[in-house]
Parts: structure tokens; C-alpha cells; sequence
């Protein structure tokens, strides 16, 4: 696996496209929740894309880290399911921390992922909520 970053203006259209396939294909289609994903957070100029790639080159997963001003905020965080088992999302989230220096970072983790994020030092913070039909759990790591 190949994890790159980069700023929207340097996502080139093939990755941008396969980028937002895959969150369509795991967070619209596997996961039954229609929700509109894109947003208008990816192309603010402080968000970064994390992106990994398979051995072949495809888009195998992906993060996205929004600069929130007091706070970094992970999200969109993605597997495809041919690369899930194989250690790669402990590797994007690490990437994806590698891009939040010296100030807190967020999270809304799908409740049953919870204590895989607090693996990586986040906690609960705030009580669990509903989005889209799916259970929440709002995280933070303290810095």
C-alpha cells in the first residue's frame, strides 16, 4: 500500500474520481444510507486528502482531515472491502494524524468502531447520537 496527501487543487481527476466512488460504494451503497457526501468540505483550502493505494495503484482507501480552526476533524475515513484485514486502516489513520499538528482532533466514529479509534489515544466526547439511521459516537484526542 502507497498513502499520499494533498490539498484538493492536487488531486488529479482520476484519484479524485475513485476517491469519491469509493465513499459512494462503502457509505451510500454497502452501508444503505443515502446522505450527500459530497459536502463542499473537500475543496476548502485546509482540508487534506489522504489516499491510499493497492499494489496495483487502485484507490484502496482514503481519510479526509478539515481544518475546524480549534480542532482538526477526521472523517470519510474508507476501506474498500478487498484491502479491509489487512492492517491498512491502522496505517491511514496514522497518515491521517501524521496531517493534525499541534492542536485536538475529531471525530464522529460509527459507534461500533469506537474502540479501534481509541486505539490511537481518542476518547468519548459527548453522548452517542443517530446520523442517517447509523449510531455515533463523538471523539476526541487530546493534544
Amino acid at each position: 500500500m502507497r498513502i499520499s496527501t494533498c490539498a484538493f487543487a492536487d488531486l488529479d481527476m482520476a484519484t479524485a474520481y475513485a476517491v469519491w466512488r469509493l465513499r459512494q460504494d462503502v457509505f451510500v451503497v454497502e452501508q444503505a444510507c443515502p446522505y450527500p457526501d459530497l459536502d463542499g468540505r473537500d475543496p476548502e483550502p485546509g482540508t487534506r486528502h489522504v489516499v491510499a493505494e493497492d499494489e496495483a495503484g487502485r484507490v484502496a482507501g482514503y481519510a479526509r482531515v478539515l481544518d475546524d480552526e480549534a480542532a482538526w476533524r477526521i472523517g470519510r475515513v474508507v476501506l474498500a472491502r478487498s484491502a479491509r484485514g489487512r492492517g491498512w486502516a491502522d496505517e491511514l489513520m496514522r497518515a491521517a494524524l501524521a496531517e493534525c499538528p499541534g492542536r485536538d482532533v475529531v471525530l464522529d466514529a460509527q459507534s461500533p468502531l469506537a474502540g479501534w479509534y481509541a486505539s490511537f489515544g481518542f476518547a468519548p466526547d459527548g453522548p452517542d447520537f443517530l446520523e442517517d439511521g447509523i449510531p455515533h459516537t463523538p471523539m476526541r484526542l487530546r493534544r
